[in-house]
């Protein structure tokens, strides 16, 4: 199945890369912060349509509303776009993600980071890759020597969960605190070393499905802010490399 979810992953991709940079319909959904494009929509019927015919016995969970039973054995979970405000701006970062569940349990995930050509992936078990090459978290073990990365959620000025002093507690602390606008890439270039921590408040199965899977497989952990195993439906994610997490933890509860 990881093929299947590679080709259609890549097929949305060349679809999203063409439309980069050109004229497409914007529409808002909660607040003028929360974009969704023509080109977002586009994605996600080529990827429920390839489902419903490859896979007619399978669910889908999508982020556009392109969703269909959900009680199936195999669940598929899609962002057709994370990013889409990059993307909508003209910055070229974002991504299409697919996480692939059997009976609640992810067992295969792809993200595409589609500027830079880059296919993350992992199967249950089987270690992850970016392109054909392993992966595997960073070995640093300082707070004060790593580099992070974060998001803030669309009601942002609502300060959810305290999200502003948590972002201002750790970036105090860290070498580096970066925001890219893509959790999904946020939790493979975890995976793949080049940041040591992403936490977020209020993201969606979606957004974290296959880039959970990802960051695991390289070796990392993924937990809610309290240290405790979490699911694709939690509000609250951290993933680490496992060997600064409870400082991270500690710094998260005082804030």
């Amino acid at each position: 199945m990881i093929d299947d979810i590679k080709d259609i992953t890549s097929e949305a991709g060349g679809l999203i890369k063409e439309a980069f940079g050109t004229k497409f319909k914007i529409e808002f959904k909660t607040n003028e912060s929360n974009l969704v494009t023509e080109v977002d929509k586009a994605s996600e019927k080529l990827i429920t349509d390839f489902v419903k015919k490859k896979f007619p016995s399978h669910g889908v969970l999508a982020e556009e509303g392109g969703s269909f039973n959900r009680d199936s054995e195999y669940l598929w979970v899609i962002d057709p776009i994370d990013g889409t405000t990059n993307f909508a701006h003209g910055l070229p970062i974002f991504s299409v993600s697919i996480g692939v569940q059997k009976n609640g349990e992810t067992i295969a995930g792809v993200v595409y980071d589609i500027m830079n050509d880059i296919m993350y992936s992992a199967e249950l078990g089987g270690g992850a890759y970016a392109n054909s090459e392993k992966i595997s978290v960073s070995k640093n073990d300082k707070l004060t020597r790593s580099v992070l990365v974060t998001g803030f959620p669309y009601n942002i000025a609502e300060n959810p969960e305290n999200a502003l002093e948590k972002f201002i507690a750790l970036t105090k602390v860290a070498r580096g605190m970066r925001r890219l606008g893509s959790a999904a890439i946020d939790l493979c270039y975890v995976a793949k070393g080049v940041f040591d921590g992403f936490w977020e408040v209020h993201l969606h199965p979606w957004d974290v499905c296959a880039g959970k899977l990802i960051a695991e497989e390289a070796g990392g952990l993924v937990t809610d802010f309290d240290g405790n195993k979490t699911d694709i439906y939690s509000k609250r994610f951290l993933t680490s490399n496992g060997l600064i997490h409870n400082e991270i933890v500690n710094i998260l509860k005082r804030n």
